[in-house]
């Protein structure tokens, strides 16, 4: 039976998309279509049906087009429902056992982080941050951890508008501009960090893990106990960030991954 129309449609697609894929930032239509040696009709259709469903995003300042959220979210659903998980949870235990706090693996779920395990103490302290549960990414360490690593358009895809930026406590980003700062700060800094922008009282350090491509999969973290009436808090802990670095080096090395 020869193949229906629909299927060198999805072939072109997932063509479009693998090389979007390849590339550093959003790409012209135009390229696209020589690239991928495709009509520019049929490159516009297949364009505006992936930008319908989240695979690609359209950047109109730009003219330019780049993986959308759903791309990201399949790409890391990968590893994220199983072997990434069952990976971890020995690494986030002995990251625990060793600083003595709380410890956590989280990923993206569009403009949120959700946390997918998460390792107590001996003695734990009361979080929100339970399994399951999701939060503004953009006040959480392990959120900007992976954010921090996203392109520009990306980031801008996740935050559009001002209603995008729910705090929770007064505390942290509240519009593009400002996590684009905090983004910036984390990356010369080589960590991110948040202190009572979840929860009053509690600071967090978090590093990204990396998949084959060197893009963010996920973040590890470590939660404390914490008061500073500044914000930014001055308060970086390079210590316990330099744990958590090694633990999420560690596991990017045994998904096979590559740090950025």
């Amino acid at each position: 039976m020869g193949d229906s129309s629909e299927v060198p449609a999805l072939r072109r697609g997932l063509a479009v998309l693998r090389l979007l894929a390849t590339r550093p930032g959003p790409v012209t239509a135009a390229a696209i279509a020589r690239e991928a040696g495709l009509p520019r009709s049929t490159t516009y259709h297949l364009l505006n049906e992936l930008e319908a469903a989240g695979f690609v995003v359209h950047l109109p300042a730009e003219r330019r087009y780049g993986l959308g959220i759903a791309a990201f979210e399949l790409g890391s659903a990968y590893l994220r429902h199983d072997p990434l998980e069952r990976l971890a949870g020995p690494l986030l235990r002995k990251l625990v056992d060793r600083v003595g706090h709380t410890a956590h693996l989280g990923v993206l779920h569009g403009n949120e982080s959700l946390y997918l395990i998460k390792e107590r103490p001996a003695r734990p302290e009361t979080l929100v941050t339970e399994v399951g549960v999701r939060l503004p990414a953009q006040l959480t360490a392990s959120g900007r951890a992976i954010l921090r690593h996203l392109p520009a358009p990306h980031v801008r895809a996740l935050f559009p508008s001002a209603a995008a930026f729910v705090l929770r406590t007064g505390r942290g980003p509240r519009t593009l501009a400002e996590l684009r700062r905090t983004l910036t700060a984390e990356r010369l800094l080589g960590w991110s960090v948040e202190d009572g922008h979840v929860t009053d009282g509690f600071a967090s350090v978090a590093c990204p893990v990396f998949d084959h491509g060197a893009r963010p999969l996920a973040a590890i973290s470590v939660t404390l106990r914490h008061h500073c009436a500044a914000e930014p808090c001055p308060e970086t802990w390079p210590d316990l960030a330099a744990e958590v670095a090694a633990t999420a080096a560690e596991l990017t090395t045994r998904i096979g991954g590559h740090p950025a």
